[in-house]
């Protein structure tokens, strides 16, 4: 069983910076962030395998935010830069199953069965 917590999440002003932390991400399993702001679908952030060189980024957040894991701690990263308003939603963070490749598309909510309780993150004009 994978479970999952995240945290870090809070207020900031646009342009700041927020890093969230995903605990308990399991060994040898991809880790995604997800986001859902109010009355929208949970829409793709970022994905990163266990072997933290292969990474993935939605459009929207490409060049702002940089996903990390420390195998080590079994923990992921989520580093926010140059935050915008539209940045505001709830930060879900997710793991495949420990083990297995993703033969589908990482993208999608479908690959993932383990999620965390997820953390707010409000960004202020």
């Amino acid at each position: 069983q994978v479970q999952l917590v995240e945290s870090g999440g809070g207020l900031v002003q646009a342009g700041g910076s927020l890093r969230l932390s995903c605990a308990g991400s399991g060994q040898t399993s991809r880790v995604a962030w997800f986001r859902q702001a109010p009355g929208k679908e949970r829409e793709f952030v970022a994905t990163i395998r266990w072997t933290p060189g292969s990474t993935s980024y939605s459009d929207s957040v490409k060049g702002r935010f940089t996903i990390s894991r420390d195998n080590a701690t079994n923990t992921v990263y989520l580093q926010m830069d140059s935050l915008k308003s539209e940045d505001t939603a709830v930060y879900y963070c997710a793991s495949t199953r420990p083990g297995f490749f993703v033969q589908g598309d990482v993208r999608s909510r479908a690959e993932y069965p383990y999620w965390g309780q997820g953390t707010q993150v409000t960004v202020s004009s």
